[in-house]
């Protein structure tokens, strides 16, 4: 069955990006609350406390991606954000321990994040990564993938109907953006069409990198066609297909959250983009140009990546199909290109 060859990519995406981890001391095990809430418990099973990261995971309150929805054979779209996370030292609010042998719950609805607007059954799984880190340091130290039960759900479409139009914002309004940041707003736009019209030719041209950041000397024109896609929609600031906001509308720019995006609305938004370099000379770093460039290939218009693997140690280690729907492997990539790495 498709679904669970679904189930078997997801396990096999968490085990990929697994580097770095410990043994698996989580026990997640969801539940159906009402018409489409889930609730997740999370027991610590192992001997030491631990300290997980919330941000755009499992325990962010923002509306990230926190089960996979199965209807029948097919996976229903993720429609929350994705975000782009900046590398180093997280804030002490951005992780929540918990301590051994104990257990903490959540909840969530399911219908905020995916069209569950037609009445029937739904399957549900938890499944990924957490990061994790150490009692003494506010960096990331690795991550424990973890996959909970599945649950099949009868759901209520009408129900589930008011959910999803009280979640999604319709405005239009994008003057939020002025001063500094609708500066470095335009320059990233800029920075990014440029960026993505280099990394595009180089696709097609250099297959080394092309292996290196994709896995495959054989995919260049889809890496290209890509890029190219990104070119247009950076190709101006005042059309397009997305929407740019620099005042954080979903409430997720929490900390180390650099851009957000929300691919079925297309609204792209920028946090403390103004906190990095317009553009970098450094081999793999963050700048306004590739973060930009990260969003717009989360655009469903785009590409519709999902965040696999965030850095050159992660992503690198995708495989070819995993890394060609990464959207740090194109920022990265991009980044190569233009800096000379």
């Amino acid at each position: 069955m498709k679904f669970l060859a679904n189930l078997a990519l997801l396990a096999s995406l968490a085990s990929a990006a697994s580097m770095g981890k410990r043994s698996q001391p989580l026990d997640i095990q969801i539940e159906q609350v009402g018409n489409s809430v889930v609730k997740a418990t999370i027991t610590n099973t192992g001997a030491e406390d631990l300290r997980l990261l919330k941000t755009g995971g499992l325990l962010d309150s923002a509306p990230v991606e926190k089960v996979k929805v199965f209807q029948g054979n097919n996976k229903l779209d993720f429609e929350g954000i994705r975000l782009r996370l900046m590398n180093g030292a997280f804030a002490d609010e951005a992780f929540q321990t918990i301590p051994a042998g104990q257990t903490i719950e959540i909840s969530f609805d399911a219908a905020e994040l995916h069209d569950l607007t037609t009445t029937g059954d739904y399957d549900f799984v938890a499944s990924g990564v957490l990061s994790f880190a150490t009692t003494d340091r506010n960096e990331v130290a690795g991550v424990i993938p973890y996959s909970s039960n599945t649950i099949t759900a009868k759901v209520d479409g009408e129900e589930a109907a008011k959910v999803r139009s009280a979640f999604v914002k319709r405005t239009s309004v994008q003057s939020d953006c002025t001063g500094s940041k609708l500066t470095a707003t335009r320059n990233a736009v800029t920075n990014c069409r440029s960026f993505a019209s280099r990394a595009s030719s180089a696709a097609l041209s250099n297959t080394a990198k092309v292996q290196e950041y994709f896995k495959s000397t054989s995919v260049g024109s889809t890496v290209a066609s890509v890029f190219a896609r990104v070119v247009s929609e950076c190709g101006s600031t005042s059309s397009g297909s997305s929407r740019t906001y620099c005042s954080d509308i979903y409430g997720a720019c929490s900390s180390n959250v650099l851009a957000y995006t929300l691919p079925s609305n297309s609204y792209i938004v920028n946090c403390p983009l103004c906190a990095l370099p317009a553009t970098t000379g450094t081999c793999h770093a963050q700048d306004q140009a590739t973060t930009t460039l990260h969003e717009v290939t989360h655009l469903n218009s785009v590409a519709g990546t999902d965040d696999l693997g965030y850095g050159y140690a992660a992503a690198t280690r995708l495989s070819s199909s995993q890394a060609l729907n990464n959207a740090d492997s194109y920022a990265l990539f991009a980044n190569a290109i233009a800096v000379g790495c």
